[in-house]
């Protein structure tokens, strides 16, 4: 079952105190950016956040799961309306992924 976009806009308008929210469809489901730093994805209507070692350190309850068949864990948000938590989650993440390299442009 593919994410419907309601749910994906609802997510993003959660993050947005942490910064510039983004999301792509990727796959029929989407991924998400902060600040253009891919950190999460979004599938089967389920909110799922990259794992750093800082993010266990803060947020160790958390419960892990495969976003899909095949992928690597992922942190699960179940409480999507905990703003408070998704948004230190995403500033917790995205400072400890490096930031997206500039592309290099072809002459």
């Amino acid at each position: 079952m593919a994410s419907t976009l309601g749910f994906v806009k609802y997510v993003a308008e959660q993050l947005q105190d942490a910064g510039k929210i983004t999301y792509r469809r990727m796959f029929g489901e989407y991924g998400l950016y902060c600040n253009g730093i891919f950190f999460s994805v979004v599938c089967d209507d389920q909110f799922f956040v990259k794992i750093t070692s800082e993010g266990e350190n803060a947020f160790p309850y958390l419960p892990k799961s495969p976003p899909y068949k095949g992928a690597r864990d992922y942190f699960l948000v179940e409480d999507i309306d905990d703003r408070e938590l998704m948004e230190k989650l995403a500033k917790v993440t995205c400072s400890a992924l490096q930031t997206p390299k500039p592309k290099k442009r072809r002459d």
